[in-house]
């Protein structure tokens, strides 16, 4: 004897099968909330309740406003290879970059922002700043010419590098403003990079077109001033955690080099020592 699905399991079960066998396609708007709940005699919540299951599974993005569209199953995974190596050009700065030799330039969908805004929690947990700090923020949404949205990127600098480098305010190559940084008594800047997955915020699932239930990956990316020895900038970068894989070559301590081969729990010459 079967187990009788919940009314909204049973919603979501059938947009699902809609949705695997290609009847709704990528990019299609499946029926509203109210539309399901005449159809299986349920109320609108119940109805609402399967689409966001649906979108939690990373089948759906609601948009607020505008209703649940069919999520591209197989979007492109880009392989990020996050080493110990940071590049600098003379003509466009430091580099932190995840293109491709072969990627053509990445297109902007919006003109970066460069404001004053409060402070997220994280970036002022990173920072040592109380949240919701009036903090200057430099900001960009990137991907490659025709693609959603790869990765939303947010710079932020504490206030009193701000004033005494204030050319990190300009608009100009994305890297060029640890140049300043730096020169204004903080260089050699150190990085290190902390990554974790999460749901997002309402705003960034809104600009990255995912549904705040479905997880992002965050990489902060921190720059460490060599005069004073605390963080003064993070780049916060959220990405889609279905559009993105870490690459990482592991390397042999001296305590693992090899000499040969050996049989587990044992050196290979055991048997010849008695």
């Amino acid at each position: 004897m079967t187990e009788e699905r919940a009314p909204y399991q049973r919603i979501a079960d059938d947009l699902k099968d809609e949705i695997t066998s290609g009847r709704l396609r990528p990019g299609w708007r499946v029926p509203a909330s109210t539309e399901l709940a005449r159809r299986y005699g349920v109320t609108t919540n119940t109805a609402n309740r399967a689409l966001t299951l649906l979108a939690a599974q990373g089948l759906l993005i609601k948009k607020p406003g505008s209703g649940s569209y069919v999520r591209d199953p197989h979007p492109e995974r880009r392989r990020i290879t996050r080493g110990t190596h940071v590049h600098r050009r003379r003509t466009s700065g430091y580099s932190f970059s995840a293109t491709r030799p072969d990627d053509p330039d990445w297109q902007p969908h919006f003109p970066p922002i460069y404001e004053d805004a409060p402070i997220t929690e994280r970036a002022a947990e990173i920072l040592g700043l109380v949240p919701g700090t009036p903090v200057f923020r430099r900001r960009r949404m990137m991907s490659l010419p025709g693609e959603p949205p790869f990765n939303l990127s947010d710079s932020w600098i504490v206030p009193e590098v701000v004033q005494a480098a204030p050319a990190v305010r300009e608009r100009g190559v994305p890297g060029g403003y640890l140049d300043a940084i730096e020169a204004a008594g903080h260089g050699p800047l150190s990085w290190y990079e902390l990554t974790r997955a999460r749901t997002p915020t309402i705003e960034e699932a809104e600009l990255l077109g995912v549904d705040p239930l479905f997880p992002v990956m965050e990489i902060c990316k921190v720059s460490v001033s060599a005069s004073i020895g605390t963080p003064i900038e993070v780049t916060v970068m959220v990405i889609p955690s279905d559009r993105i894989e870490i690459f990482q070559e592991l390397q042999r301590d001296h305590t693992a080099a090899y000499e040969v081969l050996s049989p587990p729990g044992g050196r290979a010459d055991s048997a010849t020592e008695a």
